[in-house]
């Protein structure tokens, strides 16, 4: 036992000399084990460790406000430029999308360069200035109707045609009326209109009636209509007062009006001087003088004199144009008939049927589209 009381009291007596006191910038004194104190660029002071673990916890909060300020910014925020490339992308039903967000973004959306490229790219083949001017009509005589709208996909959109904003915003009777008028005279509002077949508008159709041999390598006038749901058309023939109603019809069985010629009107051809063999041309025919027109296809044909040889023949200087209907078989009273260059008028008979005017076709676009409609037998 007294042993170990020596042994204790010299490790005690012999301790003090491996510690040493040291200042911290408060005056208070620490004590350290003196070769941890010699070699502080391994171990670190409690001082040193707390300073570090409080610039630590500085950065930590610094960078998670930074991540809220980031999260903040919206669409809004982004200059106008960004924007509208960033709206310039989007498809129309995105552009619908968008517009639902808030009232100024619904105002950016439905600006007419943005809808104009989408028009274009669905619509430019087949409208031209009657349809502009048949929304126009509708939008003046106040008839067009949410059906159709209620049951498309854009069927939500109705609310923005109606001028109904987000959040119950209120405006003036005037300012609302004079906003409605400009949002439906927009290039936006036709769009939807034809998107949502809520307008009738004027269009041509290749081969009526499903194709009906009576009607093949024609094109004749109709008032048509899309069906979003099957993405075809439905088309309305007129003929002695009574309607004509064929559905599922392509897209490419479709076209603009070639003429702004009437269905029921002459057309005043301009082009009898430059025909010659081979030519390309639509001519106006009917039945009944009590029936529309329609446009078929043909080529110009050789005299029967002529031999049919391009360095011998003189048909392009005869006042006599011969027209050919190759889709019947020679012998055929539908093959050829024969039209006169100076004075050429309607003619024709009851059995015949009447020839109109004439187009000659330049375009190889439109050549293209007759030739597929081509049947693959030789009509009698």
């Amino acid at each position: 036992m007294l042993y170990f009381l020596i042994y204790c009291l010299s490790f005690l007596l012999l301790s003090k000399s491996f510690f040493m006191p040291v200042k911290n910038e408060n005056g208070k004194v620490y004590k350290f084990f003196l070769p941890w104190y010699k070699h502080r660029r391994v171990f670190v002071s409690i001082f040193q460790e707390s300073r570090i673990l409080t610039a630590i916890k500085r950065i930590k909060s610094s960078r998670m406000e930074n991540l809220d300020e980031k999260q903040e910014i919206t669409l809004l925020d982004l200059p106008d430029l960004d924007l509208e490339c960033i709206l310039e992308k989007l498809s129309p039903a995105g552009l619908c999308s968008m517009a639902g967000v808030c009232k100024t973004l619904r105002e950016k959306c439905k600006s007419d360069h943005l809808w104009k490229k989408h028009m274009n790219q669905k619509w430019g083949r087949l409208i031209g200035d009657a349809v502009y001017t048949e929304w126009q009509c509708k939008i003046d005589s106040r008839v067009i109707g949410d059906s159709a709208m209620q049951k498309s996909p854009f069927q939500w959109f109705s609310r923005f045609l109606d001028d109904l904003f987000p959040n119950g915003s209120k405006m003036e009777e005037g300012d609302s009326k004079s906003r409605s008028s400009k949002h439906e005279n927009s290039i936006m509002s036709c769009y939807m209109a034809l998107e949502t077949g809520k307008i009738w508008f004027p269009a041509q159709v290749y081969n009526r009636e499903n194709g009906h041999i009576g009607f093949m390598l024609s094109c004749y006038d109709a008032e048509v209509c899309y069906d979003s749901k099957a993405d075809n058309f439905v088309a309305s023939y007129s003929a002695q007062g009574r309607r004509t109603i064929e559905e599922n019809i392509e897209w490419n069985r479709l076209r603009a009006p070639a003429v702004d010629t009437p269905a029921n009107v002459l057309h005043i051809s301009d082009c009898l001087g430059d025909l010659k063999p081979d030519d390309h041309f639509e001519i106006q025919w009917r039945k009944k003088k009590e029936f529309p027109f329609g446009w078929w296809y043909g080529v110009v044909g050789h005299l029967g004199l002529c031999n049919g040889h391009e360095v011998n023949c003189m048909c392009h200087m005869s006042d006599m144009v011969i027209l050919e209907f190759k889709q019947y078989i020679p012998g055929s009273q539908w093959r050829r008939t024969a039209i006169k260059r100076k004075d050429h008028r309607e003619g024709g008979n009851e059995g015949d049927g009447f020839y109109g005017g004439i187009r000659k076709l330049y375009n190889k676009e439109e050549i293209e589209a007759w030739k597929n409609f081509w049947t693959n037998s030789i009509l009698e």
